[in-house]
């Protein structure tokens, strides 16, 4: 097999130097691929369950852009596509792995939620990365590498005691890690309000952890907010946390959504990607004709079985 054959897709990732439309294009690939596996799962395609980020896209785009890719550290979850298709681009790979196929990017093993490329891990254990992450933190600081490990979770994963275990060590200890928090809203089918009291930010507050809030759907508010984090943990060797406040447009998992249809439409309506489209202007069209047969070229070789023994 060619190496052509074996990736026929791939995103050009983005940095802090990026423009915003280069930013633009990771965020439309990244909803053009959750939308595509919506799709593919009502075709019985999608074995399992997967979860996607729609509406989320905006805080992986940024953040991912301000980390060092070559030494940092990068914990995901259960909805995690979008932070690793800003990690590094691999949409074949990815999609190949979703649907079990060899050449996939843990060999088909790993499936939607357990994913590992050089320095990105996810699990779909709701807050099991955290306790992980502190303690690469940890490794790492030891190591004197100068990395940053961030993790990812959810305003839900604040039910979990790991979680604050975790975050007290890493402040107690001083390790360079960012909390990257995306409130979305709602826990599985609970709404954030009725499962979590106080806030997030206090409950950093508590164990001494600086935390900065966004809005989720600006992509140079949310990029200014994480190189500071990032910054500022590599520098000081201490903690810190990103709340990105960003509605999840899509279900909890394939079609499960029990929001009612006004609750949705609301939400719809300040799309953060649509938002981010209106600022690129004209040149949104080519980069979504690209982003389109970039797609397309990533489903055509998974279904031809590319990579099949």
């Amino acid at each position: 097999m060619t190496p052509a054959a074996k990736d026929p897709a791939r995103l050009a990732v983005t940095d802090r130097a990026s423009p915003l439309a280069g930013h633009y294009r990771v965020a439309a690939a990244i909803r053009a691929f959750e939308q595509m596996l919506l799709d593919e799962f009502a075709r019985g395609r999608v074995a399992g369950t997967t979860h996607t980020c729609v509406g989320q896209e905006i805080a992986a785009v940024a953040l991912t852009a301000a980390l060092d890719r070559d030494r940092d550290c990068v914990f995901s979850n259960h909805r995690g596509h979008g932070h690793f298709l800003a990690y590094c681009g691999e949409v074949y790979r990815l999609l190949a792995e979703i649907l079990g196929r060899p050449d996939g990017v843990c060999g088909g093993r790993g499936g939607s939620q357990h994913l590992h490329l050089r320095n990105f891990y996810s699990n779909g254990v709701l807050g099991g990365t955290v306790g992980n992450a502190v303690g690469v933190a940890l490794a790492e600081k030891q190591k004197r590498s100068g990395a940053v490990t961030c993790v990812w979770l959810g305003d839900g994963t604040f039910g979990e005691g790991l979680v604050y275990e975790a975050m007290n060590m890493a402040s107690l200890w001083r390790l360079p890690v960012v909390f990257a928090i995306e409130a979305n809203g709602i826990a599985q089918t609970t709404p954030t309000g009725a499962q979590l009291a106080g806030s997030i930010a206090a409950r950093c507050a508590a164990v001494d952890i600086p935390v900065a809030e966004v809005s989720g759907a600006d992509v140079a508010e949310t990029l200014a907010a994480a190189s500071s984090a990032v910054d500022a943990a590599r520098a000081d060797a201490r903690p810190q946390a990103l709340v990105s406040h960003a509605i999840r447009l899509g279900p909890h998992s394939k079609g499960d959504d029990t929001r009612p249809p006004e609750v949705l439409r609301a939400a719809w309506a300040n799309d953060p990607v649509a938002r981010l489209r209106q600022q690129i202007g004209n040149a949104a069209e080519e980069i979504d004709r690209d982003v389109a047969q970039l797609m397309r070229a990533a489903l055509a070789a998974a279904l031809a079985g590319v990579g099949d023994p």
